[in-house]
Order: structure tokens, then C-alpha cells, then sequence
């Protein structure tokens, strides 16, 4: 990690943390953020399933995931707030909604990854960090070599 950028930018790198961490799951009853289109999740995606099953140990088809993006934003708002992605559930459907800007961010990708295995809400430390480690802080630990530059300078 190169320090002196998440030095510099360390309160937009404590507003990311509050807002991939504070509650981005939830049960709406309303419809999906206004600007919201869908996709078609990219091959990668695959790949990002595979290693979150893997060591969350649950098991799940990405099949079922509707997949969303909110174009050309860092955030979108919520009920609770503004958000870099969230699940959405009714039924059986699974619905993933990411900010245009984290669309190809593995960890905030996984992160919503997981709760769509999990089916429930919340963040379970036994997954989200110690399992899975897909919340901010612990991802930030784990690739200590990664320039976050670039999501830093996003997040002004």
C-alpha cells in the first residue's frame, strides 16, 4: 500500500468505509435507486463468485442475481443513506446494485456477493472479516500492495 495517498485522503477512506460497512444490504419495499440500469455481469464476476462461495463455504448460483449499475456515480441514496452498492431481496429475487464507479471494484462486488450467499442481512463478522475478509479495513490489510490512488481520489 502506498501510504501517503490514504494519509492524505483518510477522511474520504473513513466515508468509504461507513458506507460499504453502515447497512448496504436491505430489504426495500420500493423500487431500485433512480438511475439504476441493468447488465450483464462481466466473466470476471464469475471468478469473484467462485472465491467468495469458496471461502465463505456457502453455496449459491450467480445465475440468479439480477445485476444493476447506477451510471457515473461514486454513490447512490438510499433509505439509509448513501451507498457504493447494494442487495436487494423480494422473493426469490436477488437483485445486486452497484455505484458506476465500484462496478468493477472486486471488493465491493464480493461484498454484495456475500450477503446474496448469506440471504440474510447484516454483516457477520464470521464472514465478512474473518472468513471472507470483505469489509473495508480488512481488505485495505490484505492487499497492502494495491496503490488505492485511484479509489481514494474517487472518493472527493
Amino acid at each position: 500500500m502506498h501510504a501517503a495517498p490514504l494519509r492524505r485522503f483518510g477522511g474520504s477512506v473513513l466515508a468509504f468505509a461507513g458506507i460499504v460497512a453502515g447497512g448496504c444490504t436491505y430489504e426495500p419495499t420500493s423500487a431500485l435507486p433512480d438511475g439504476a440500469v441493468s447488465f450483464t455481469a462481466p466473466t470476471t464476476y464469475l471468478t469473484w463468485w467462485d472465491k467468495t462461495s469458496q471461502c465463505s463455504e456457502l453455496s449459491g448460483s450467480m445465475a440468479r442475481v439480477e445485476w444493476y449499475v447506477v451510471p457515473d456515480v461514486a454513490t447512490f441514496p438510499t433509505a439509509q443513506g448513501e451507498k457504493v452498492g447494494i442487495r436487494v431481496r423480494t422473493g426469490d429475487r436477488i437483485q445486486i446494485v452497484l455505484a458506476g464507479q465500484y462496478q468493477m471494484h472486486e471488493m465491493v462486488v464480493r461484498h454484495e456477493m456475500l450477503h446474496a450467499l448469506l440471504k440474510e442481512p447484516g454483516h457477520p463478522d464470521e464472514y465478512f472479516t474473518d472468513r471472507c475478509r470483505l469489509t473495508w479495513a480488512t481488505w485495505q490489510a490484505d492487499h497492502s500492495d494495491v496503490d488505492n490512488t485511484t479509489l481514494a481520489a474517487s472518493l472527493n
